[in-house]
């Protein structure tokens, strides 16, 4: 009877040890299983980490890449205007010199209109422009005292040439009116004309100075009249 309880006892506790390591290696195999799934959960934590900083340094290129593309685009435009402002530039100017040019050719052929008017004894001294600036000074209501002063007047300004130009403002004619189209108010004429622009340049005394002598002193006070 005693042999048959250990038999069963031996047998008992080896099935006991058996369950036991049964459970262990079950347990076992779970930890291991839990510890790849951590490594792979971290591994794909890693790899989602080096993404983004890789999207993050792509992007940044990206910005920096696009930044100076702007950049050189704006120069370019910038560059490209300032030539076509230049070129502009160089047309008008050119423009205006041939126009300058061919206005000074026609008035270089345009003969003047001779002065048919009456020339008062008094100013057979003078001749040409000086001897019609004369004869118009005194039918203007001036004395004859006052032709001294005009012709140091016009001499200083035009030498009483009737095309006489200024290159730099503009002024012209025999009294160097500025604009020069003033003179129209005596007549269509006065770009050729030496009577309608001195009878203009009197008209601009009388108003300014009272008369030839005036105009004179203050063309010498502040250098222009």
């Amino acid at each position: 009877m005693r042999r048959l309880w250990s038999r069963f006892g031996i047998r008992a506790l080896a099935l006991s040890l058996l369950a036991a390591g049964v459970l262990g290696g079950y347990q076992l195999g779970q930890g291991r299983a839990a510890d790849q799934d951590g490594v792979r959960a971290q591994l794909t934590a890693d790899a989602g980490q080096q993404e983004i900083v890789y999207l993050k340094e792509r992007h940044r290129e990206y910005t920096v890449a696009t930044a100076q593309q702007r950049e050189a685009q704006r120069a370019a435009a910038e560059k490209a205007a300032a030539a076509a402002r230049t070129e502009a530039e160089r047309a008008r100017k050119a423009a205006d010199a041939a126009s300058r040019k061919k206005r000074e050719e026609q008035e270089a052929k345009a003969e003047p209109k001779p002065y048919t008017g009456p020339v008062p004894a008094s100013c057979n001294e003078y001749s040409g422009n000086r001897r019609t600036g004369c004869a118009l000074l005194i039918s203007s209501g001036f004395g004859i005292d006052q032709m001294p002063c005009l012709d140091k007047l016009w001499t200083k300004e035009s030498g009483w040439n009737h095309k006489a130009r200024n290159p730099s403002s503009g002024a012209y004619g025999i009294p160097q009116a500025y604009p020069a189209g003033k003179m129209s108010t005596a007549g269509s004429d006065w770009e050729t004309s030496p009577a309608t622009q001195i009878k203009w340049g009197l008209g601009y005394i009388k108003d300014r100075y009272d008369d030839p002598c005036g105009a004179w002193q203050h063309s010498e006070d502040v250098g222009s009249y």
